[in-house]
């Protein structure tokens, strides 16, 4: 028990000595990630739910954190790019896909004309 209290302080004062080595700039945007978590996970909910606004300012909030900062967030790196392939496909994605324009009533009746005109005409059945 007395081990694993003096090994606790010694990564206390390991990470002591790296904030210090931080700039402050880095420590604040890491003070801003840690609060607005802090409010999202405050909402009650069992699974917190972010929404658009949420996303964004963990989007660009996570830029500036250092690497081994980013892994242990509520919004990972792998979040962000997961967003961002949603986005992506959802700007992308044509809703009318596999839909055939309509064809002009011309054109049809010419179609239809060439049909009865040549009986041989389209799919042939094999009578053999």
């Amino acid at each position: 028990m007395a081990l694993r209290l003096l090994y606790l302080i010694f990564l206390r004062l390991v990470g002591l000595l790296v904030l210090l080595g931080r700039s402050p700039a880095s420590k604040e945007v890491e003070l801003l990630v840690l609060r607005h978590e802090v409010t999202v996970l405050r909402r009650g909910n069992p699974k917190p739910r972010l929404d658009w606004a949420d996303r964004a300012v963990f989007a660009a909030l996570v830029r500036p954190l250092p690497n081994g900062l980013r892994t242990h967030r509520l919004v990972t790196p792998g979040t962000i790019l997961r967003w961002h392939r949603r986005l992506v496909a959802a700007k992308w994605t044509d809703p009318h896909r596999g839909v055939r324009p309509r064809v002009d009533e011309a054109v049809a009746g010419l179609i239809e004309r060439m049909a009865r005109e040549n009986h041989r005409w389209g799919v042939q059945e094999d009578s053999g």
